[in-house]
């Protein structure tokens, strides 16, 4: 390596990095603002005006796009080495340069004027340039990379493997970034962009599918997608599925709370006062299915919550932080996958279909719960008709859920047929039903719901309403003295 453009935005570890390659002969070039860093460290640097015989033009916009710079990356050695002689064109061998933070200022909520001030042209087009002529040229697009750097010019160069992988991080660098610009270009005056570029990263192949015929992967490095176990085996494509599902009902409450998952539906959901008393409860709803299940806790795991998990089979935990005790117990159930809690990150939802996506977003919303029977509810029932709607919310539909104030006591899910889910959490309620409510995803469109419900001994029953015959229903809610609550909010689950 005998030449280097510096060209950076984030000037973090530039002038250690220049030093360096100073130190190893390196003739640097650098674009104003970085060269004002390096300057006032004392570095020896050649400024891209000086060296192109050109000024920076149009406030900095016009700088880096000149032949003497584009030339020296773009020339293949061994080829173009005479036309670049014959116009004055040297090699560069390194480049250093990192982009305009379009989607740092984006997130800021910048007028527009301002913002495309921040879509950087001259940054894309070096570390593509670079990027394409990878065998000749070291493409540095971020500070994480500078010790690869320091590496390098210890040895005097670069692998072959070194220069091919900071060429494929550099694509997904402008790619990402131009994804960001797009975005925000097709979006503007609508809710949605006319065009949506996508890009996830990390990509980690999974042992199979949902099935062990089928390939899988999981992309990303947020969230849920973004989790490791601490112990057990491997995540599953199932067991992202499931954890996904139980995490997202989880938020829904602030008190001690358990929820397992087995399929993509709770099984059991509970609260209390303390987490180990949340657990069996949770776990007594449908200990049946909750066996293999994934379950999730809003308070740290200890030695005595452990060992009562260790007492059956459960695939994964998650949490938001275990005891050192608790991690020796688990350690003795050598495949349950044990997990951190993730913060909680709200983004569109996304699904395939034949030939495309899906996009949902779920903005800020209210409920306004308005009861529409002659008979209040009581405070405890309210309660209940609260803990229950959480839990309804995200089961499949059609779902059904009968529920105290505290715990699920029965789970009817993904059925199409609005009584026969009633019937099944009927089936599958482990503890009396006398004095519980329930919970529908959607309106009940005729009174045979709540009238099942009833005979099973639910006193109130909360819904979204708005079909054709709610008064039909309505009324037989008066007749049976139950309180009827409506919500003005379906909750759908495909």
């Amino acid at each position: 390596m005998k030449r280097a453009l510096f060209s950076v935005w984030d000037k973090t570890g530039i002038v250690d990095l220049a030093k360096e390659c100073g130190r190893h002969g390196l003739q640097i070039i650098s674009s104003g603002g970085t060269g004002t860093v390096l300057s006032s460290a004392g570095v020896i640097y050649t400024d891209v005006s000086e060296y192109t015989g050109s000024l920076e033009m149009m406030s900095g916009r016009v700088k880096t796009l000149h032949p003497k710079i584009h030339g020296g990356i773009l020339g293949v050695r061994g080829r173009d080495e005479q036309e670049m002689e014959e116009n004055g064109i040297k090699p560069i061998d390194l480049l250093v340069s990192n982009l305009y933070p379009f989607q740092e200022m984006l997130k800021k909520g910048l007028p527009h004027e301002e913002l495309i001030e921040f879509i950087d042209i001259g940054g894309p087009a070096l570390i593509r340039a670079a990027a394409k002529n990878y065998r000749s040229v070291a493409v540095i697009t971020s500070p994480d990379q500078y010790d690869l750097v320091k590496t390098a010019l210890e040895k005097s160069d670069f692998s072959t493997e070194e220069l091919f992988s900071l060429a494929k991080i550099a694509f997904s660098r402008t790619a990402e970034y131009d994804c960001a610009i797009s975005n925000y270009l097709n979006g503007i005056g609508e809710e949605f962009p006319s065009v949506l570029s996508l890009q996830f990263s990390c990509g980690r192949p999974l042992r199979y599918g949902e099935n062990p015929h089928e390939k899988a992967v999981i992309y990303g490095n947020n969230g849920i997608a973004g989790l490791f176990p601490l112990q057990g085996k491997e995540m599953s494509y199932n067991n992202y599925l499931d954890l996904n599902a139980a995490v997202s009902l989880l938020n829904e409450f602030d008190q001690p709370t358990a929820v397992i998952v087995k399929h993509n539906n709770p099984c059991g959901v509970a609260s209390g006062t303390q987490i180990f008393e949340a657990y069996v409860s949770a776990r007594e709803t449908d200990p049946v299915s909750a066996y293999g299940s994934v379950t999730a806790f809003n308070r740290e795991v200890d030695k005595k919550l452990a060992e009562e998990i260790c007492s059956t089979f459960v695939e994964v935990v998650v949490a938001p932080s275990y005891t050192k005790e608790a991690l020796y117990v688990m350690q003795a159930k050598a495949a349950m996958r044990v997990l951190i809690l993730p913060e909680e990150n709200e983004e569109d939802e996304i699904r395939s279909i034949n030939g495309g996506i899906l996009l949902k977003r779920s903005p800020p919303y209210k409920e306004h719960w308005k009861v529409v029977s002659d008979r209040d509810p009581t405070h405890q029932e309210m309660e209940a008709l609260t803990f229950a709607w959480k839990v309804c919310k995200h089961t499949r539909s059609n779902a059904i859920i009968f529920a105290d104030s505290t715990k699920c006591l029965g789970i009817g899910a993904g059925q199409m047929s609005r009584v026969d889910a009633a019937k099944i959490a009927i089936s599958k309620s482990l503890k009396p039903l006398a004095g519980s409510a329930v919970a529908s995803d959607a309106f009940l469109p005729f009174a045979d719901t709540l009238e099942i419900a009833h005979e099973a001994g639910a006193v109130a029953l909360v819904e979204p309403g708005g079909s054709i015959r709610d008064e039909e229903v309505i009324r037989e809610a008066n007749n049976k003295k139950m309180a009827l609550v409506f919500t003005g909010i379906r909750h759908f689950r495909h």
